[in-house]
């Protein structure tokens, strides 16, 4: 039986590498540190970034029981970026390209028992290189480097199971079925009468049917394929009830055996010249970019930060879909969305640069291996097979189409452009529509992009971004024209049966090349910053939930008379899911009931309120040069006030508000959480202009990521604590000067 040990604790980094050093056992000069890890933590803006592009090394002394003699052994990496070449005992034992996906390469030729212990070396680079995609041109985005993901040491009999694939089928009939194909590695070329068991389980529940298989082991390549018919009671995934199932399939040869298991969800995804379609049904997708980078540490973060930032998508954001742009993500951020019901449109690694024949084959290599990882997730409705953003290249794009085909016949294929007129080699047309400017816009009509005779299945897939970037803590003008521009697309697309839906640009302010970006190294591009803390225009997508689920209030203002060039705070935007809001200014409660904007914005499920002069006259919310008064907006949803927002015409710093994302860690292996640290006013606000210094002090078996002394911006900033691998209590202690102390406890298991 297989045994996978995780081996991300206790290596041994060099920041520089020379030639010899792989065959070194001197571990003098190398630093211990724990996966996942960045080559170098860098600033939060206004750096460098040819600081992290160099080549590092990593070792790992491995000792492996001597009774485990004869196992076949595999070293797993999830990611190294951007390339790594592996050694046991200063043996070259394989080179992979490529930092988005995962490899591996067998160690057991190479391994001595005789010795204590044998010496792991990972020769890691970490410059842009030419033969590797997205490298050879300019990148709006950075990639970071070092073995930021995670390893694994997997020992396996001569012949084990090295992957299955399970494709669903009759998944709208009463009665499902589904095919398991089984794909062995057979080392030593075993040939032998065995037996499959296929067993399919309710996740940590009751078995819906096991079934055994003959199975004759020989040396065809071909997987084994194995079908369960008559599937009864099967519930479906879907974005609001994501069932999933557990596969296991167990291997009996002669004396060997082995086990592979994962999980899976029976469901039906498909986009139609109409639309798009989950289990039969129209589902207008409404999604955001994501980029997997953080302040400090690049790409490098544990487990829990990449589930969590499915779940601000999900649950804070609302979106129904999230695109890995522009490369495939941890495993961990699909697992999660898997379990959240997050739709997934995951690409090939690149950005408009096409390479030569060395590169293409690379891209070629990333594409299968992101497919094979990720092909048994429910999540993942459509495979990005085109370079974000690059020229037509017809043999490249047919290799590409088809070899995704070949792996995964149950899925479509995208190919993302933003250049009108290219040929659809894919079939869906993913266009990247970036015509809206205030103006123009707000969506290109769909045979104007594609220059196709008839309408097909079409899916937008960037907007906004770099045609309006805004901060955080910018003025509220363009913090409300920003929002707005956002509801002015999803409203356009709403309206149009042949847009399958949008996908914003994007989720998270992001780290980028010198040639982007505001001069920082920043591209203020997200409806939240790159801490995960929330811009106004977040409030377009969080507000698109029923408001049984979640009531929603969020006005467009800093309720200041003189912050906005006009003056006074009209027009008001307040995004919103109830029926209908009241206004009181001052002491006087108006009996008017303001209504969602539906005549408006017809496209969108929950329109916003919006107070303007046409419906309120300036001398309610008081005439220039007379007293500015405190308000409560109150929110109403089957005549129940369920939501209000109160704003003081007077704030003064009150509270200094500090939470947890999770209270919890885990010792094992390396873990980690964010704080968030809000400077409040009376009413509960933000104080949007405070420049107010923060101090930070941890005590424990942790340590804070990134500077112990920050500046807060636009009322509010975060932080990530990363533990040791040791158990206790972190106590994280947050001083300012306007403040008393609070402090944060996290307890390590």
């Amino acid at each position: 039986m297989r045994k996978i040990i995780n081996l991300n604790n206790g290596w041994y980094y060099k920041p520089e590498y020379r030639k010899g050093l792989e065959r070194e056992e001197d571990l003098s000069g190398f630093v211990r540190v724990n996966l996942p890890h960045t080559n170098l933590e860098v600033p939060y803006n206004y750096f460098d970034e040819k600081s992290y592009q160099f080549q590092s090394c990593y070792k790992y002394p491995l000792q492996i029981p001597r009774e485990m003699e004869g196992k076949h052994i595999y070293l797993h990496f999830e990611g190294v970026m951007a390339a790594a070449s592996v050694y046991l005992n200063g043996c070259f034992v394989g080179e992979h390209k490529g930092g988005y996906t995962p490899f591996a390469f067998r160690l057991d030729p190479a391994y001595c028992f005789e010795r204590e212990p044998n010496m792991i070396t990972v020769v890691v680079d970490s410059t842009e290189l030419n033969d590797v995609p997205p490298f050879g041109g300019q990148i709006d985005y950075l990639t970071f480097g070092g073995i930021y993901r995670e390893v694994s040491l997997g020992l396996y009999d001569p012949i084990f199971i090295e992957k299955i694939k399970v494709e669903t089928g009759q998944v709208l009939a009463v009665d499902k079925s589904l095919n398991v194909m089984v794909f062995l590695k057979n080392g030593q070329q075993l040939k032998g009468e065995g037996s499959i068991r296929v067993t399919l389980q309710e996740t940590g529940g009751q078995v819906v049917q096991t079934q055994v298989f003959p199975a004759a082991i020989g040396s065809d390549p071909d997987p084994l394929v194995f079908t369960l018919e008559g599937l009864k009671n099967i519930k479906l995934w879907d974005v609001d009830h994501p069932h999933l199932y557990e596969i296991r399939v167990e291997l009996k040869i002669n004396e060997y055996s082995d086990e592979y298991c994962d999980r899976i969800g029976f469901r039906q995804a498909e986009f139609k010249k109409d639309g798009f379609f989950l289990n039969g049904k129209r589902l207008k997708i409404i999604g955001l970019n994501r980029h997997q980078s953080f302040p400090y540490v690049g790409y490098a973060m544990p487990r829990r930060v990449q589930e969590k930032d499915a779940e601000i998508l999900k649950e804070e954001l609302h979106v129904n879909l999230v695109r890995t742009s522009h490369y495939p993500q941890s495993k961990h951020f699909i697992n999660r969305c898997d379990e959240l019901g997050l739709l997934v449109f995951e690409e090939l690694p690149g950005w408009q640069h096409l390479g030569g024949e060395q590169w293409k084959a690379v891209a070629k290599e990333n594409l299968r291996e992101m497919i094979e990882r990720d092909w048994n997730h429910p999540s993942i409705v459509l495979w990005g097979v085109r370079i974000n953003e690059s020229a037509d290249d017809d043999g490249f794009y047919t290799d590409t189409n088809r070899l995704a085909k070949q792996l995964d016949s149950t899925r479509q294929t995208g190919g993302v452009r933003f250049i009108t007129g290219s040929k659809m080699l894919e079939d869906v047309y993913t266009f990247n529509d970036f015509v809206h400017d205030g103006i123009r816009g707000p969506l290109r009509d769909q045979q104007a992009v594609t220059g196709l005779p008839a309408k097909v299945p079409y899916l937008v897939t960037e907007f906004n971004g770099h045609m309006y970037p805004t901060k955080r803590f910018d003025q509220e003008e363009r913090q409300m024209e920003h929002s707005l521009r956002f509801l002015r697309i999803l409203n356009a697309a709403g309206l149009d049966d042949s847009i399958a839906g949008t996908i914003g640009w994007c989720a998270f302010d992001y780290n980028t090349h010198q040639d982007f970006g505001s001069g920082d190294r920043i591209c203020y591009h997200g409806v939240m910053d790159m801490f995960r803390l929330p811009k106004f225009a977040s409030a377009v997508y969080k507000s698109q939930v029923a408001p049984a689920i979640e009531p929603v209030l969020e006005p467009v203002t800093f309720w200041a008379r003189g912050e906005r060039s006009i003056g006074g705070v009209l027009p008001l935007v307040i995004y919103t899911n109830c029926d209908y809001l009241q206004l009181q200014f001052g002491e006087e409660r108006l009996e008017q009931k303001f209504y969602p904007q539906s005549r408006e914005y017809p496209g969108v499920l929950f329109p916003p309120v919006i107070i303007d002069l046409a419906l309120i006259g300036p001398e309610v919310v008081g005439t220039w040069g007379l007293a500015w008064k405190d308000s409560i907006i109150t929110g109403f949803y089957q005549n129940e006030a369920v939501i209000e927002k109160r704003f003081c015409a007077n704030p003064l710093p009150s509270t200094l508000a500090v939470t947890v994302d999770d209270p919890v860690l885990t010792a094992v292996e390396k873990d980690a959480t964010r704080i968030s640290v809000k400077v409040l006013d009376q009413c509960g606000n933000l104080l949007p202009f405070i420049d107010e210094i923060i101090k930070l002090e941890l005590h424990g078996p942790g340590r804070i990521i990134g500077p112990q002394e920050v500046v807060v911006k636009g009322g509010a900033v975060a932080f990530w604590v990363e533990t040791n691998n040791e158990p206790g209590t972190i106590e994280v202690t947050v001083d300012a000067q306007s403040f008393e102390k609070k402090s944060i406890r996290i307890e390590v298991n």
